[in-house]
C-alpha cells in the first residue's frame, strides 16, 4: 500500500471530515481539509447560544437515525449520542396534529376511534382510484390520501418548501413519508436514533482530530487552485456545478433562512419542531432548540422561524429539486466529473442528492474503503462511488 500520500479534501463536514480521518488513519495520509466557512461541520454545525448557553443547530435541526450499525458504531467514537426521539407536530387549519400521519392523527382529524384494520380501510375509501400510476407529488398524495389530508398537511407546505406546484415535484418526494396504522408518532423508523452530548462540531472536531490532517478555515477552493500539484488526489465534497464553474449553468436548490424570535420565555412551543401548513403562513415550521437537548436545563429558551427560498448566488444550497432541467445538466456535469483525473466527487453537493447524515457517514466509509482496495491493486482512486441519476 502507498504511504505518505497527499490529499486535499474540499469541505469539513461529515463527508470530508470522515474521508480525511480514514485516509490518515488507514493509509498514512497526509490530508489537508479546507472550507470555506469559519466553522467545521458543514450544515450540521452546532454551537452554545451565547446568551442562553443552549445548544443550537446553526443550520436547522439534524437528528442523528440509522439502521446501518457501522455507521452508528463510527460516530459513537468521537462523541456520547444520547437518546433523542424527534416527535413533530403539525399546525394545520383544523387544529395540531402529529406527524407523520397515524392513527392518532387519523382518529383526530377525523373524530373517529379507529382500529388500526379500520383506519386502513377507512384511508382506501379517501384515496382517488382513478390514478393507477401517479406522475407527480400530487397524484400520490391523492392516490394515498384523500383530498382533506392533503389540503391539510402537505399541499401549503409543500409549495413553501419547494417553491412551486406540487404537481411539478416528484411522486417518489412523498413516498418517503410514511402513514402509521399506529400510534407510533415517533418522525423517524430507524433502529438508532439520537443526538450527540456535546453537539455535531464536537464530533466532527473528535474525527479531524488525527495526525495528518490539516484543518483551513475561511479558505476557499479557488485560493488554494495554484497548488493543485502537490496533491496527490482531491477529494471534492461542494456542489459540483461550481467545480466546473457553471459551465452548463447551475443546478436548482431550495435554500433556508432564520429569524429568530426575542423571547424570554423557558418554554416557547413546548416541542422541538412544529410545522405549520397553510401557505399563508410564511414559515415553514418553528424550532426550540433546548428541547433537542432534554437532558440539560435552561432558563430562557431558543426559537427560531424557518423559511424556504430559492438559492441565490451567495446563499447556502440545501435541498437539491432535481427537476427534468436539472437532472439533464447533471448527467452532463456528471460525464466532465467521470473524465477527470485526481479528483473524486463525494456527499450530498457534489453528487447533488439529498442525504441524511447517516448516508453521508456511510458513503464516506465505503470511498475510504474504495480508496484503500484501488491502492491494494494498483487501480485508481474512483471518481463516484455511486451514480447520483
Amino acid at each position: 500500500m502507498e504511504q505518505n500520500r497527499k490529499y486535499l479534501v474540499i469541505g469539513a463536514g461529515f463527508s470530508g471530515a470522515v474521508v480525511a480521518r480514514g485516509l490518515a488513519e488507514r493509509q498514512g495520509a497526509r490530508v489537508l481539509v479546507i472550507d470555506s466557512r469559519p466553522h467545521i461541520g458543514g450544515n450540521c454545525h452546532t454551537e452554545r447560544d451565547s446568551e442562553t448557553g443552549v445548544m443550537v443547530h446553526r443550520y436547522g435541526p439534524h437528528i442523528f437515525n440509522t439502521d446501518d450499525l457501522r455507521v452508528w458504531n463510527y460516530v459513537n467514537k468521537f462523541g456520547t449520542f444520547r437518546p433523542f426521539v424527534n416527535r413533530v407536530k403539525a399546525v394545520t387549519g383544523r387544529g395540531v396534529f402529529s406527524l407523520p400521519i397515524n392513527l392518532m392523527t387519523i382518529n383526530q382529524f377525523f373524530g373517529k376511534t379507529f382500529t388500526p384494520n379500520e383506519a386502513r380501510s377507512y384511508l382506501a375509501t379517501l384515496g382517488d382510484t382513478s390514478i393507477t400510476e401517479p406522475q407527480n407529488f400530487e397524484e400520490q398524495a391523492l392516490k394515498m390520501l384523500g383530498q382533506d389530508l392533503y389540503e391539510n398537511f402537505f399541499k401549503g407546505y409543500t409549495v413553501k418548501q419547494w417553491g412551486c406546484d406540487p404537481k411539478e415535484l416528484p411522486a417518489s418526494i412523498l413516498t418517503r413519508l410514511p402513514v402509521r396504522f399506529n400510534y407510533d408518532d415517533n418522525y423517524y423508523n430507524k433502529f438508532y436514533q439520537g443526538i450527540p452530548e456535546e453537539g455535531y462540531s464536537k464530533v466532527v472536531e473528535n474525527i479531524l482530530n488525527f495526525p495528518g490532517i490539516e484543518v483551513r478555515l475561511s479558505t476557499d477552493f479557488e485560493s488554494v487552485k495554484q497548488t493543485l500539484n502537490l496533491f496527490d488526489h482531491i477529494i471534492y465534497t461542494g456542489p459540483i456545478d461550481r467545480f466546473f464553474e457553471y459551465e452548463y449553468g447551475r443546478l436548482a436548490y431550495r435554500t433556508v433562512y432564520f429569524e429568530r424570535i426575542k423571547t424570554d420565555m423557558n418554554d416557547y412551543q413546548g416541542n422541538a419542531v412544529i410545522n405549520y401548513t397553510n401557505i399563508e403562513v410564511p414559515w415553514t415550521r418553528i424550532h426550540e432548540h433546548k428541547h433537542f437537548t432534554p437532558w440539560e436545563s435552561h432558563e430562557r429558551t431558543v426559537v427560531f422561524k424557518e423559511f424556504s427560498k430559492e438559492t441565490g448566488l451567495d446563499d447556502i444550497p440545501y435541498y437539491p429539486k432535481r427537476l427534468a432541467r436539472d437532472k439533464s445538466m447533471l448527467s452532463r456535469y456528471l460525464e466532465r466529473a467521470s473524465a477527470s483525473e485526481g479528483v473524486s466527487f463525494l456527499g450530498r453537493l457534489a453528487t447533488y442528492r439529498y442525504m441524511d447524515m447517516e448516508k453521508v457517514i456511510g458513503e464516506a466509509l465505503s470511498y475510504v474503503d474504495a480508496v484503500l482496495e484501488a491502492a491494494q491493486n494498483g487501480k485508481k482512486v474512483p471518481v463516484l462511488l455511486v451514480s447520483p441519476l
